[in-house]
């Protein structure tokens, strides 16, 4: 019998179907010399700790690093899990030949392994590698069967990358965990979503203490159309000026026109990233949202496989293409035109040397029933590849030069002179920025012109949206505009495209960061853990995506595994050491989890420690930790508010500073010195929320419990215990008196 193992019970059914498996069994499908049975995933992990040795399971420094001579590998608790695994390994057990049908890809790779691997099963194994589900891709996988050695490589990064994490995630997490996290405040690190959360908070951070500086701008409009000073903007007010009075005196001439024919590529087919960066754009989904909307359609048997990180085809895919577009038959209207005619090959969409695993993600000619989000998905996903086959947009890029006495102004505009493959999106409303036709202009033409002179102030960067997020891991956080640099520069991006949205969830679900519309913030807890983490190369990109490619050369078989997870091994070792050798401690605690900008309640006022807490000043802004004070993460932009950690030559508690912040004042205090004089008494507020130290009263207070208050006159004498108070104190009245 040949065992066949997906990755789930979808995809088994779909294989099932093409080889004639038709009878359902418990766990499997049988019929015509085959079980098709699957995995929901992950059915083994790596062990924990405690596995390796039960002290472990202990948060302690002392058990810090934790590294396994031998990693292992055990079947996941979950009872479902559990059964599932048994009906695989009988299976196994029986079979002539093991066909691992696990997604094609490096986690599928694993998880299959993994399986194989536990069930200790040691025949013949072989690897289905398809790129869609339909039924003539089935066939066609089946007729090429590869042997499982061919996959060893891909096998040995993946596992290279889950010790890899495990060796930095758990060590780490437990390290800062028990070092700084306070009130049993988990602090979650990893090898990807601490660089990704630093590349967060040095963005706020920079938009935060940007002071923008202020600069001027020469234009003049003539004959409705807009020029701007050739020579850009002016730092000093008074040099332009000079400029604007001299050009008021004179004519506007035309000096030069150039036109320039050029042309525009398509935009290029999909990987996971370009589509999840255009699907945040466009349409506001999430990283995560469009990964699970793709693979949907992936199972529906429409698009290709969609965890993919690259925007080429290979050519044996070339002469399939007509036989695609021609089964589309919903953009007739837009296939129609290439149908009758040979299709375009272009090495912009087919070079064999940009492939690997997969190729970019296209439609397969299948056409179903979706959802709508589905649909919008689909809709581009098929746009894109039709687009690619139609001609090059022309354009004439004309710039003219224009100017008043000798100063020197400029335009430039674009004119479309056949539009190509931009008919195909022509119903999507969609315009090329910046485009604008300009007014026919002769040269040496004169006329009289409005000049202006604005003021203007440099800006600070953008926010990252979730889109601008996912380009910043592709790139290890460097801004990168042009295509083809991207597509050299992914090799060293962070995360791979079928995890980076598994990372952005992490970090939301961690409450590291928030969203606001459709930029990502960091919370107060995000920014205070890269505040602690004084290891640069734990928050750096750069050196994450050092890693990535490592691992992709271990699939290429240019290094070994071995190489990858001892070089790990050094950094935890020396992380380990840095971290315990420090001897500053930042407390961090869950109250961060709290968005900035948020007003809390009353009730959530009570927390447990000052950091995060609403400043109760500005009632924006929330209490961080300095050098010599607690103080509103809003100081210097509107708001003063500062709590000393010493006043009057005493060191007031963070306890007492909760209480005063709840309650209004601390308790009586012995130790404060006032002209050399030892003092004790409480601190309060005063009305701009100034320490005021109010000495304590010697004299006993000639006033009685239950006595009329002799204020308000309405309420009665109560007794806590530090003062005497009035019963309305909470509601209006604010008489008391100190015992």
């Amino acid at each position: 019998m040949k065992v066949c193992i997906a990755e789930k019970p979808s995809v088994a059914r779909e294989i099932a179907a093409v080889l004639g498996a038709t009878t359902k069994r418990d766990g499997y499908f049988e019929g015509n010399g085959y079980a098709v049975t699957y995995t929901f995933g992950h059915l083994c992990t790596l062990c924990e700790p405690s596995d390796y040795k039960p002290y472990w399971k202990s948060w302690d420094l002392n058990n810090l690093p934790m590294m396994p001579d031998k990693f292992k590998v055990k079947v996941s608790e979950d009872k479902g899990i559990k059964k599932q695994f048994n009906i695989v390994k009988s299976l196994f057990d029986k079979a002539e030949v093991v066909i691992n049908c696990g997604d094609a890809g490096q986690e599928g790779e694993l998880i299959q392994r993994w399986v194989i691997n536990k069930a200790k099963y040691n025949g013949k194994v072989q690897r289905l590698w398809i790129s869609s589900l339909t039924t003539e891709a089935i066939k066609e996988g089946f007729e090429n069967l590869k042997p499982a050695e061919d996959y060893d490589n891909l096998y040995y990064a993946g596992f290279s990358r889950s010790i890899g994490d495990w060796l930095l995630g758990i060590n780490a997490t437990r390290l800062y965990t028990v070092k700084h996290g306070g009130y049993k405040q988990v602090l979650s690190v990893g090898r990807v979503q601490t660089p990704t959360l630093a590349m967060l908070v040095t963005r706020y951070k920079e938009i935060e203490n940007f002071v923008p500086q202020p600069y001027w701008e020469l234009q003049t409009l003539y004959r409705d159309t807009l020029f701007s000073y050739e020579e850009g903007r002016f730092l000093k007010m008074e040099d332009g000026e000079l400029l604007v009075n001299k050009v008021k005196e004179h004519e506007f001439e035309i000096v030069s026109i150039t036109k320039k024919k050029g042309t525009e590529y398509a935009p290029k087919l999909f990987d996971l990233t370009g589509l999840q960066v255009y699907c945040n754009t466009k349409f506001g989904f999430s990283a995560d949202d469009t990964l699970k909307i793709a693979q949907r359609l992936y199972e529906k048997k429409v698009v290709t496989y969609p965890r993919v990180d690259t925007t080429f085809l290979p050519n044996d895919i070339y002469p399939k293409v007509k036989g695609i577009l021609s089964k589309l038959t919903d953009y007739s209207e837009l296939t129609q035109p290439l149908l009758n005619k040979k299709i375009k090959k272009s090495t912009k969409v087919f070079n064999d040397k940009k492939v690997t695993d997969h190729h970019a993600i296209i439609p397969t000619g299948i056409q179903t029933h979706l959802q709508p989000a589905e649909q919008q998905v689909y809709d581009i996903i098929v746009k894109r590849f039709i687009a690619v086959f139609y001609d090059d947009c022309k354009v004439s890029n004309t710039t003219v030069i224009g100017k008043a006495d000798d100063v020197n102004f400029k335009t430039t505009g674009k004119e479309i002179l056949s539009k190509g493959w931009r008919v195909v999106f022509e119903s999507d409303g969609s315009k090329s920025k910046g485009e604008s036709i300009l007014p026919t202009f002769t040269k040496g033409e004169k006329g009289p012109h409005e000049p202006s002179f604005l003021e203007k102030q440099t800006k600070p960067p953008k926010q990252f949206t979730e889109a601008s997020l996912l380009r910043a891991m592709e790139t290890a956080g460097k801004q990168v505009d042009d295509d083809e640099l991207r597509d050299i520069m992914k090799e060293n991006g962070i995360g791979r495209p079928s995890t980076r949205a598994n990372i952005i969830e992490t970090l939301f679900k961690r409450k590291y960061i928030k969203r606001n519309k459709k930029q990502i913030l960091p919370t107060v807890t995000g920014i205070q853990l890269i505040d602690t983490i004084q290891n640069d190369l734990l928050k750096s990109a750069e050196l994450t995506g050092h890693w990535e490619k490592q691992l992709k050369d271990i699939e290429k078989g240019e290094i070994s595994a071995n190489t990858f997870i001892k070089g790990m091994k050094r950094m935890v070792d020396a992380l380990v050491y840095e971290v315990r050798s420090e001897k500053v401690e930042t407390r961090i605690s869950a109250v961060n989890n709290k968005p900035l900008n948020k007003t809390k309640s009353k009730s959530q006022t009570k927390s447990k420690a000052i950091i995060g807490h609403t400043c109760p000043k500005c009632n924006k802004g929330q209490l961080l930790k300095g050098k010599k004070a607690y103080g509103c993460h809003l100081y210097g932009k509107g708001c003063d508010f500062v709590l000393p950690f010493t006043y009057c030559k005493k060191k007031v508690s963070e306890n007492q500073y909760l209480r005063l912040l709840s309650k209004g004042s601390t308790v009586n205090l012995k130790g404060f010195k006032n002209e050399g004089k030892s003092i004790e008494g409480l601190l309060r507020f005063d009305d701009n929320f100034k320490l005021k130290l109010e000495p304590k009263q010697t004299v006993k207070p000639q006033i009685k419990i239950g006595d009329p208050c002799p204020k308000c006159k309405t309420g009665r004498i109560l007794k806590g215990r530090t003062a005497f108070g009035c019963s309305n104190y909470k509601t209006g009245c604010d008489f008391r008196m100190l015992l």
